[in-house]
């Protein structure tokens, strides 16, 4: 591992690991880039990795204090945790199913194709699907995503063939066992699926796509990459310029450090990337980092969520093999007639019984949660994923009624459902239901929203500095050399998941910095 001096000024300083931190990181590493990322959170591996609920959420998920507010369910159920990140070296890539999906065409271009919905704040993206279609190319290929690239799809379990079944009689035709950065064979040094059930725990077996053990040791074999983890950045730092020259973090002693920089870029997720360029203001910059507009922290998206359990007479298992096995995407497309804007995914999804109990209905504890439980080797189920509505309401604010550990606000989440949220869910639900009893259930139970780990917007991407935080390339509209490379810099959701656009900007992210630094632009 390398190691640059706290004094280099020449280094690019990343802030997080995951998808886009740690891809970022290697595709500038191997462009001859010397690149130092800091990562709040310690490293783990494939041997340390537990097949354990409980005990793998206590090592990897981002348990910091947070605070939320807002009519949204989870501001109840779970007022500590509003989402369900990771705060590890490879980030949320060590928690994710796997799942990878291009955005459709015209979810790039919502405002175009919704017109004005009122109590939503949409925009168009500065980006076209043309633009990225060779950017998800190279992500595909790098992630070795299933039925992209000639790799064959992964097997389907039983918790597919129940909703495969049931879906197939409902007349769906767009039903497969999804597009996954699981290797389906051996891939990359990788071996193939061995099909554990234990995909949101880390992938023991290194088949699933992580940053962890693909993008950073990759980086690392160049000589460029001074990776840095138990390191929690506190404040982004400018000159007189107003340039940013650095950071300040503490590393894992708990000791203040300082590392300069030629260019930053911010990878935290859309809570802690926001939160940090607020916590950086300054007399500059008092509304804090790349905030001209007014936008950071705002139109805070998690995609319009909810699951479907049914009972069957017999056993199904859901939870063998992978906890993402199939999806149904019918319903991705836009169809007005159906009461909303958007589409949604419907995507089979298991869990074990601790999160089983904790999910199911929270608080709804009784004779009818009890025999949900009982009946648990018999339950199929489906998590339903759509495009939620972003709102300048919806945001990321600094609590100074709360610190962490180091003396700083905590971060609030606010969030309330958009009506075409609700409308959409409710349209999930009945599907989802209709799936499986087409399939022959007894019993169907819609669980509502619980932590999701699609967390979106809070400094997006326009093309205007007036209504966004950077440009296309994720480039902040007020200081050239700080850039937004995590999902923050979404301006709208879509119904796909996330991470394969994350990767994407990335690589392209990644080739745009190198450019500007060859022309010493930047």
């Amino acid at each position: 591992m390398a190691k640059f001096g706290f004094d280099d000024d020449s280094v690019v300083v990343i802030i997080g690991s995951g998808a886009g931190g740690g891809t970022l990181a290697n595709e500038l590493c191997q462009k001859g880039i010397k690149v130092v990322v800091l990562e709040a959170g310690a490293m783990q591996s494939n041997a340390s990795f537990i097949n354990d609920e409980w005990k793998s959420f206590a090592q990897l998920a981002w348990l910091d204090a947070r605070t939320t507010s807002g009519s949204f369910r989870l501001a109840k159920d779970f007022p500590g945790l509003p989402a369900w990140i990771c705060k590890t070296v490879g980030g949320t890539t060590t928690h994710w199913a796997g799942a990878s999906l291009r955005f459709q065409e015209r979810e790039f271009k919502v405002r175009t194709q919704y017109g004005h919905i009122e109590g939503a704040n949409l925009m168009d993206w500065p980006l076209e699907l043309r633009e990225l279609e060779p950017w998800y190319a190279k992500a595909e290929d790098k992630m070795g995503v299933t039925r992209t690239h000639g790799i064959p799809g992964l097997p389907g379990n039983n918790n597919f063939k129940v909703m495969y079944a049931g879906a197939s009689k409902l007349g769906y035709k767009d039903v497969h066992t999804g597009n996954m950065a699981i290797n389906s064979q051996p891939r990359d040094g990788r071996g193939h699926c061995l099909q554990l059930g234990f995909c949101f725990q880390g992938c023991k077996s290194g088949a699933k796509w992580s940053t962890l053990y693909t993008e950073l040791p990759k980086a690392e074999a160049t000589g460029k990459l001074d990776l840095r983890p138990e390191s929690h950045v506190t404040r982004i730092e400018h000159n007189a310029a107003g340039k940013v020259s650095g950071v300040v973090y503490f590393d894992k002693d708990g000791k203040e450090q300082r590392q300069k920089a030629r260019i930053v870029c911010v990878a935290g997720n859309s809570i802690e990337t926001p939160r940090l360029l607020l916590l950086s203001a300054s007399a500059m910059f008092k509304d804090g980092l790349a905030n001209s507009s007014g936008q950071v922290g705002r139109n805070y998206m998690r995609h319009m969520t909810g699951s479907v359990y049914a009972a069957f007479k017999d056993p199904v298992h859901m939870y063998r093999g992978t906890t993402m096995a199939g999806i149904v995407r019918d319903e991705a497309g836009l169809d007005t007639r159906r009461g909303f804007v958007g589409g949604y995914e419907l995507e089979t999804l298991s869990l074990g019984v601790p999160f089983m109990a904790a999910f199911l209905d929270p608080g709804g504890w009784g004779p009818d949660f009890a025999w949900w439980m009982e009946h648990y080797t018999q339950l199929a189920g489906m998590w339903i994923v759509g495009e939620d509505m972003p709102r300048e309401t919806n945001r990321i604010t600094l609590n100074p009624k709360v610190k962490d550990k180091y003396g700083n606000p905590v971060p609030n989440v606010h969030f309330d459902d958009h009506p075409n949220d609700i409308a959409m869910r409710d349209h999930a639900y009945t599907q989802g239901e209709r799936i499986y009893q087409a399939a022959g259930a007894i019993r169907t139970f819609r669980t509502p929203p619980y932590p999701s780990t699609h967390n979106l917007g809070t400094c997006r991407m326009g093309a205007s500095a007036a209504d966004s935080v950077c440009n296309a390339f994720g480039q902040t509209h007020d200081i050239p050399n700080l850039f937004i490379s995590d999902g923050s810099q979404f301006t709208t959701g879509g119904a796909e998941n996330p991470t394969l656009t994350i990767v994407a900007l990335a690589i392209r992210q990644a080739d745009h910095i190198a450019s500007q630094m060859s022309r010493k632009a930047i």
